[in-house]
């Protein structure tokens, strides 16, 4: 069996594959591996592969993926990054493991889960890939990293803290620190780390959904704070490049644009045809929104996505620096008004939103 074309380039690295792995590439029967096949990155991920004529396989739940994965050609094992023995059978062959799939809840609930799924479930995955031979693209975020507090931008080295200390945080720290354990033991894993992003294939949606608020008009006072909006298929490009150009052990993070959110609001807002926002929230009055959010989970038992961590996220000044990933993995980031114009309109097609299809662009689901 032929080896991939970038499966070349393993053969060339230091000390993380040795021989007896390079054999193992060029034996095994299936291209990729790609966990969380039917969230936004995963399934962008899967879509680009096999444009490319990459053989895929994925890790989907029993009642998950019917609608995401209609109509491709992608190998399917049922079963979660929690079962051991759906991991085993997933992993078994597989040359490249690109493992995006987690647990993502900005508040303060379900840390237990989150560790089941976003620390075990990466330390399951990695500890296979590790004993298959298969080089790892662990797909983190950059809440795991630190912030500058002084709005400047961070990068892979700055030092944790400055974030909110929430669970989804703790727990994709954690997992990063599961994921460099085993490359101490022999894993040859590369860990990207994108910011907040929009695209197509969108499915929940996730990050769109704040892109569908605004959109809708429900987004009158923007947060303070500010973000790094991206393009997931700038994300998904740098991805499927860190398999032969990312270094083991090395983070990349992928940006975007840094803008204050009422700049990216007001943005989505002409993309949408709506008014946009009526200015900043004050502050205390983004706390007092996170403290009501806090006392309606626990009237209800359950916690939204309104609630004092994720309102104290939007205060931050979330500023980063994608120099690294530029410079190794050649990442490029599109024009902001490009994303924001194609996630929408994949968004109202697929039934998520609501607008004049005259006031719309054509898609473009093909540029990379």
């Amino acid at each position: 069996m032929d080896i991939l074309p970038f499966a070349q380039p393993l053969t060339r690295r230091d000390d993380c594959v040795d021989a007896a792995r390079r054999v193992t590439l060029a034996a095994t029967s299936v291209d990729c591996l790609v966990t969380g096949g039917t969230g936004l990155v995963g399934n962008n991920v899967i879509r680009t592969l096999l444009n490319q004529g990459r053989r895929v396989r994925t890790l989907v739940r029993s009642r998950s993926g019917e609608r995401e994965l209609d109509g491709l050609d992608v190998e399917r094992i049922v079963g979660d990054v929690t079962n051991a023995d759906a991991v085993r059978q997933a992993v078994t062959g597989a040359r490249i493991v690109i493992h995006s799939a987690a647990m993502v809840h900005v508040g303060w609930w379900q840390l237990a889960e989150m560790r089941r799924v976003n620390v075990e479930g990466t330390r399951l995955i990695a500890q296979a890939a590790r004993r298959e031979g298969a080089r790892l693209i662990h797909v983190s975020s950059v809440n795991a990293l630190g912030l500058t507090g002084d709005g400047s931008p961070a990068d892979e080295e700055t030092p944790f803290g400055n974030l909110v200390e929430c669970p989804y945080v703790v727990t994709k720290r954690e997992a990063e620190q599961v994921v460099l354990d085993e490359i101490a033991r022999g894993l040859d894993a590369v860990i990207v780390n994108p910011v907040f992003m929009l695209g197509p294939w969108d499915w929940k949606p996730s990050s769109g959904r704040m892109l569908v608020e605004v959109g809708e008009g429900r987004g009158l006072f923007a947060p303070p704070g500010s973000q790094h909006f991206g393009d997931v298929r700038d994300v998904t490009a740098a991805i499927i490049a860190a398999i032969t150009a990312g270094k083991c052990g090395r983070r990349y993070i992928l940006g975007g644009h840094h803008l204050p959110f009422l700049e990216a609001w007001s943005l989505f807002a002409r993309v949408a045809g709506r008014r946009p926002p009526l200015g900043e929230a004050p502050p205390p009055m983004v706390r007092f929104a996170g403290r009501v959010g806090d006392l309606v989970a626990s009237c209800l038992g359950r916690e939204g996505p309104l609630n004092s961590a994720a309102t104290s996220m939007s205060l931050l000044r979330q500023h980063y620096s994608s120099d690294r990933a530029q410079t190794e993995l050649g990442y490029m980031i599109r024009p902001l008004e490009e994303s924001v114009e194609d996630c929408w309109r994949w968004l109202v097609d697929a039934g998520h939103a609501r607008m004049p299809r005259s006031a719309m662009r054509p898609l473009r689901l093909g540029a990379s």
